[in-house]
């Protein structure tokens, strides 16, 4: 039998007692509390009830401090998410009990993420972490009768699949700007900028794995370089074109045994000199030759873009899509579909 009373102005406390199972909640309506108290009584009659108590007194922001600490520090992504932690702790459901949380409060949070514009892939991922935090609590913190309130909620549709293509004439600029970045300390060179560049079109390997690849991974006899503890968890040998081998020959052996003694943050900032010299000197050009400019040239060329370039490129010389993979290190092939936006003209040279 439930029994009901007010807590306060503005609360109504339900407790349930029937068939052994004594357990009380406060809500903020009464609707609310016989709607609770309902569902606990069918659960008791049914003999199916499990307790809610340990997820009740649990808020979300202290979830999320156990999650960070006991699931995202083994994770690769392990920086990023935390992060994303960071942004839902700030957030007004992290003062909220997990199993007061409904899927209502991550709809209504989901449709303001949207309104501010956010990306529908960050949504996503946001919801995902939040999802799999109720799995952990549900199967491993001892909330066994915790519901996963964010399973239901519709999810945005992420379409980050980008189109974007080197051109003759921004790679011919680039790689101009890259061997001689200009005047003044603000310029300096990062030498190993052109080099690693170039290798990344030849291989599709990702940033990362261009900063981290070391000399004793490097077997030119074989034309292989293998890709040690990559992005998707699982080594791979990537197949060596003889430009690719050129370009290794050409490189002085550094004493750590990297194969490009740079980091992420300075390929990045080096990107980002290169980008702008090219784009000063393509215009200087242009004007030169009274050409109208196109205005967007380079600017939203990305390093990860080169990637995309590299296994077009590989489609582009007639491998199958199961040998780029190889390469490239994809798992998934629809995602690998992705990188192979071929030229129309390349493909209509085939049909004759």
């Amino acid at each position: 039998m439930a029994t009901f009373r007010r807590r306060g102005a503005r609360q109504w406390q339900a407790q349930v007692r029937k068939k052994g199972v004594t357990t009380s909640r406060t809500f903020e309506t009464r609707a609310e509390a016989e709607a609770w108290a309902t569902e606990i009584e069918s659960e008791a009659n049914r003999g199916v009830f499990v307790s809610r108590a340990e997820a009740e007194k649990t808020t979300l922001s202290e979830a999320l401090a156990r999650y960070r600490t006991e699931v995202t520090v083994h994770k690769k992504s392990r920086a990023q998410e935390s992060k994303t932690v960071e942004v839902w702790l700030r957030t007004d459901l992290a003062r909220k009990s997990l199993a007061a949380l409904r899927g209502t409060d991550f709809a209504k949070y989901r449709d303001q993420c949207i309104t501010e514009g956010l990306a529908p892939a960050t949504v996503r991922n946001r919801l995902a972490l939040v999802s799999h935090l109720f799995t952990m609590a549900r199967s491993e913190w001892g909330m066994e009768g915790l519901a996963n309130p964010v399973q239901s909620v519709r999810k945005p549709r992420a379409d980050n699949a980008r189109e974007r293509r080197l051109g003759g004439e921004e790679e011919k600029y680039l790689m101009a700007a890259l061997d001689d970045p200009g005047p003044g300390v603000g310029n300096r060179r990062n030498i190993w900028m052109p080099p690693l560049v170039q290798f990344a079109l030849e291989t599709a390997m990702r940033q990362e794995e261009l900063v981290k690849l070391q000399w004793k991974h490097v077997d030119l006899a074989r034309a292989t370089a293998r890709v040690v503890d990559p992005k998707n968890g699982e080594d791979r040998a990537v197949a060596l074109s003889s430009v690719a081998r050129r370009i290794l020959d050409g490189l002085t052996r550094s004493i750590g045994g990297r194969v490009f003694p740079t980091t992420t943050s300075a390929v990045k900032q080096s990107w980002m000199r290169a980008k702008e010299r090219a784009k000063r000197l393509y215009l200087a050009d242009c004007e030169k030759s009274g050409v109208k400019p196109d205005e967007d040239f380079l600017d939203d060329l990305r390093f990860h873009d080169l990637r995309h370039e590299a296994t077009s490129r590989l489609v582009e010389k007639g491998l199958e899509i199961l040998e780029v993979a190889t390469i490239t290190g994809h798992k998934d092939l629809r995602m690998l579909k992705r990188y192979t936006h071929l030229r129309a003209e390349n493909l209509a040279k085939k049909l004759g």
